[in-house]
């Protein structure tokens, strides 16, 4: 700027300050001029400094004042500047537009032999259009820029201006230092699971918002998967699965299925994907997300009690999160359920085979989802009901409802053991309740105890001479002894004839013992055969003693019964009497000096032995001379010389 209102600050500073100077000069030593009085002496007493400063204030408040009267004109001019600017540019745009079309031109002549109109792009239509729409852009624009200049405000849209060499070069260094910066983003986040917040991506246009002009183009088919080879390999964590918490592996691609024939392959599946659409507001979306399904965009699944879970893959690099969401059932809605199944004993044997009965959904209680139930939600900026992310998803838990309908009941709030478990109990009970006899008529207790006259009792049947040989027993391999059940069941038949003809059981004051000895004994023949010793050898292990212990005490028992058992087992001191007489009683039968002990009177050469038992009789045992091992040996008597009878002649004594 020119003028006063051009110098600068500093200028007017130094102008005062010598202004001040020169006045105290003329004003002489004082510094006081004729006629100032108080007032001149008030000035004079003022610095330099001060007068310099308000001089400054002054010069800047003078500025600011000419800078704002010539704001206005300096932003018109600037304004109409940039809308020729503008202009230019658009001409440069549209020169270059048509240069480029009359290339495309020659290049189909070039292709085609001459004959450009047989392409869309070269039609003399098409060019024509394009044109239009050019002048129209660019009238827009300029009605843009001189609306903005005449209300003080920039235009909406900033002008593209052509780049100088210094610019572009400039440009070139920072879109290199950008390319840095988002390497290095990148590689800070590559490894980053995806959060639930929704991530830019351009939303699918609406069916309404169609361009009217030029001809209309075909849907852009599904993008491929974009490349992922810097993120895991899979989002799901199948090592946290329970009973209400199911994850299943990523699904194949298969190839398209006609639109008209149904996605999954049974008709639960197919009534899954039918909520959906019939529930869904845009059917472009619907393809989109089959095609997804299709392709295999989705992750692993994870199904837990009202919740789908996935990760399908769109167009950008990192996958979406989305879910599917289905009201669980309520305790008063199983229990009706599981009612319905365990009446049904065919719904219990379908459930095991991976189907679900046409019977069991239609049973009252809604498992099958209806229109609009599912209740999608996506992390993509897609507004859809639903968006394509979300069809995907339900088409392929389509897919795992055909290989388990189990995953249909774990949706409704209950896994497959649970169910499986409720359902065994339920049957149980019923079979319980099927299998109780039906009660007997009751007798009142007053009619019960009423006194009566009962008649007598008829006589007793004469009891049989002796018992009744019992049939026989086959043998069986690998069953029981056919002899051992025979010798048991003739026991059994003798107590029985005793007790009927004495009333008294000779057995039931018997040990252990003592009753292995006599079944023992009861065993007919002599010797120890094969099966007598098979028979030893169960009972001694039975009572916890050795077959040959059992062996001697049979001979006993066979000897004397209980009493000649008893003098085997129990030495006892016999008092004065018969037993002191015994001694001179062999001596006068020629027989050497017997040795007492106790009730036994021994050989001096240890081979034979008289024992007197407590009934009074005399029991003769054999034994090898020196050895101590005595058996019994001929019959009891109350003579000792005649217990030894039959034992050997006297000279052999």
């Amino acid at each position: 700027m020119s003028g006063a209102g051009g110098e600068r600050p500093g200028d007017a500073a130094r102008r005062a300050l010598r202004a001040a100077r020169a006045r105290e000069t003329e004003t002489g030593g004082d510094g006081v001029a004729p006629g100032e009085g108080e007032e001149g002496r008030a000035d004079r007493a003022r610095r330099p400094g001060d007068a310099a400063r308000q001089a400054l204030r002054v010069a800047a408040a003078a500025k600011e004042a000419e800078r704002r009267d010539a704001a206005p004109e300096a932003e018109a001019a600037e304004d109409a500047e940039r809308v020729e600017r503008a202009r230019q540019v658009e001409g440069i745009e549209r020169v270059e537009r048509a240069r480029q079309v009359e290339r495309a031109e020659r290049s189909d002549q070039a292709d085609t032999g001459g004959s450009a109109a047989a392409r869309p792009g070269g039609r003399p239509g098409d060019v024509a259009r394009e044109a239009l729409r050019a002048a129209r852009a660019e009238a827009r624009r300029a009605e843009e820029a001189a609306a903005a200049a005449a209300s003080d405000q920039p235009p909406a849209r900033p002008v593209r201006r052509p780049p100088s060499p210094s610019q572009a070069a400039a440009a070139g260094s920072a879109a290199r230092g950008r390319t840095a910066r988002d390497l290095k983003q990148f590689l800070t986040t590559a490894f980053r699971m995806p959060s639930d917040q929704a991530e830019p991506e351009t939303p699918a246009p609406a069916p309404d918002s169609v361009a009217v002009t030029g001809p209309p183009e075909p849907d852009p088919p599904a993008p491929a998967p974009a490349d992922t080879s810097h993120l895991p390999r899979t989002m799901a964590t199948p090592h946290r699965d329970s009973e209400l918490r199911r994850t299943f592996p990523s699904l194949p691609s298969r190839a398209a299925a006609p639109a008209a024939s149904g996605f999954a392959e049974t008709w639960w599946g197919n009534a899954w994907v039918r909520a959906l659409e019939e529930g869904a507001l845009d059917v472009k979306r619907l393809g989109r997300g089959r095609s997804y399904a299709e392709r295999g965009h989705v992750d692993a699944i994870t199904v837990t009690p009202g919740l789908v879970l996935a990760y399908v893959q769109g167009s950008r690099p990192r996958p979406y999160r989305v879910q599917l969401r289905l009201r669980t059932f309520g305790e008063d809605e199983w229990e009706r359920l599981l009612e319905t199944a365990a009446d049904r004993p065919a719904d219990i044997a379908a459930l095991l085979d991976k189907e679900l009965p046409q019977t069991l959904a239609d049973s009252g209680v809604p498992l099958l989802p209806g229109p609009g139930e599912l209740e999608p939600r996506c992390s993509c900026p897609d507004f859809g009901h639903p968006c394509k992310h979300a069809a995907a998803l339900c088409y392929q838990t389509a897919r795992l409802l055909d290989a388990d309908p189990f995953v249909l009941l774990l949706l409704r709030g209950r896994g497959e053991r649970e169910v499986l478990d409720a359902l065994s109990r339920r049957n149980a009970a019923r079979a319980a309740r099927e299998r109780r006899p039906a009660a007997l008529p009751g007798v009142r207790a007053t009619e019960a105890l009423v006194p009566r006259q009962l008649p007598p009792l008829p006589p007793p049947l004469p009891a049989p001479a002796h018992p009744e040989q019992p049939p026989v027993y086959p043998g069986v391999p690998g069953g029981p002894d056919p002899f051992a059940l025979d010798q048991l069941a003739t026991d059994a038949a003798a107590r029985a004839h005793a007790l009927l003809t004495t009333g008294h059981d000779p057995v039931g004051d018997l040990t252990l013992w003592q009753d292995a000895v006599r079944l023992a004994a009861a065993r007919p023949g002599s010797g120890l055969t094969a099966s007598t010793r098979a028979l030893y050898a169960t009972l001694a292990d039975a009572v916890g003693r050795t077959p040959g212990d059992l062996a001697r005490a049979v001979a006993a028992w066979r000897q004397g019964g209980p009493e000649g058992l008893a003098v085997l087992e129990e030495p006892w001191d016999p008092p004065a009497g018969r037993f002191d007489r015994a001694r001179p009683l062999l001596l006068a039968a020629d027989l050497p000096a017997f040795r007492p002990s106790h009730n036994h009177l021994t050989h001096p050469d240890g081979r034979l032995q008289l024992r007197f038992g407590r009934d009074g009789l005399w029991y003769a045992y054999e034994s090898e001379p020196g050895q101590d091992d005595w058996w019994p040996r001929g019959t009891p008597d109350l003579d000792p010389v005649g217990a030894l009878t039959g034992l050997g002649t006297a000279d052999d004594i």
